[in-house]
């Protein structure tokens, strides 16, 4: 009993003065969780990337708005540039040849970037200070005992930085403009009323009227009131004193109580008088050309 009772504080004793978190395998695991935290959880999945990745432009595009669930690129200017965000991520990370987790990593590289500007309203000088701190945790240094931890290479992350310079970072103030500033809808229209022709079953036609405005044709077609007491004022009948007199000049000759000597003698004057006239203006007509031509018979004798 004695040896057990001297055993068993020797084992213990480690124990307590060793705890588990200090052992060099716990310590291993700490720091693979620390840096499996790094851009998690993934943007896309292992398989989206596989799909996309079997797929030319037009097709990466098609997946992308699948899983994005975008169904108003149309009519949605915001979707439509977020769409072309991501695409030419994808694109540009295929002709880097990255593998499946760098794709997944670096898709939610630019997700995450989006989210900081969008949500926490982060500066320029933000993100790029937040980019620097992440691709100093997921490049290799010589700190990294692991070589799984080292997703990029120093080649790889300074041609991530170069790329999010150019389609990022060079055009941060659009990409806040898209999220913070609010866009009305301006919708110009007019309405028209169009009058279709009606069935041939149709047994009469509509009046004239109703092919044209009321304005119209109250002001220009429709007769005003005075005129309406006019027309009423002609379609009464006469009266039989009235219609009598007329009766009477319609029936009658103008030239009852002349005779044919004296219709003679009156057109003879007529006759007189007209041809006296004629023959007065032809006199004057000429005496005035006779005047013209002997001014110029004395202008030539004097040349």
């Amino acid at each position: 009993m004695a040896a057990s009772a001297g055993t068993t504080p020797g084992l213990t004793t480690p124990a307590a003065m060793t705890p588990a978190a200090t052992t060099p395998e716990s310590e291993r695991d700490v720091d693979f969780q620390e840096h499996e935290k790094i851009l998690s959880p993934d943007f896309l999945s292992v398989a989206q990337i596989t799909e996309m990745l079997a797929e030319d432009v037009d097709g990466v595009q098609r997946k992308l708005e699948k899983f994005l669930n975008f169904k108003n690129l149309q009519t949605c200017l915001k979707e439509a540039i977020l769409l072309d965000y991501y695409v030419s991520g994808f694109l540009w990370a295929r002709e880097m040849d990255f593998s499946v987790i760098q794709y997944s990593k670096f898709m939610t590289l630019l997700d995450m970037l989006l989210h900081n500007l969008k949500t926490l309203h982060m500066s320029l000088e933000d993100s790029i200070k937040w980019l620097g701190e992440v691709m100093a945790e997921i490049r290799p240094s010589h700190s990294q005992k692991n070589e799984e931890w080292n997703i990029f290479d120093v080649k790889q992350a300074n041609a991530i930085i170069d790329y999010l310079k150019v389609s990022l970072f060079q055009h941060y103030k659009l990409y806040e403009f898209l999220f913070y500033s609010t866009r009305e809808e301006i919708v110009i229209g007019t309405e028209q009323v169009i009058e279709i022709v009606k069935p041939s079953g149709c047994l009469f036609p509509d009046p004239l009227e109703e092919g044209i405005s009321f304005d119209i044709y109250s002001a220009f077609i429709e007769p005003p009131p005075t005129l309406d007491t006019e027309m009423k004022g002609l379609d009464q009948e006469p009266g039989p004193e009235a219609s009598q007199p007329e009766d009477d000049t319609s029936d009658t000759d103008p030239l009852v109580g002349f005779t044919i000597e004296d219709i003679k003698s009156v057109l003879d004057q007529v006759t007189d008088d007209i041809l006296i006239g004629i023959q007065t203006e032809i006199n004057e007509k000429l005496q005035i050309q006779e005047e013209a031509f002997n001014a110029r018979i004395e202008k030539l004798k004097k040349a």
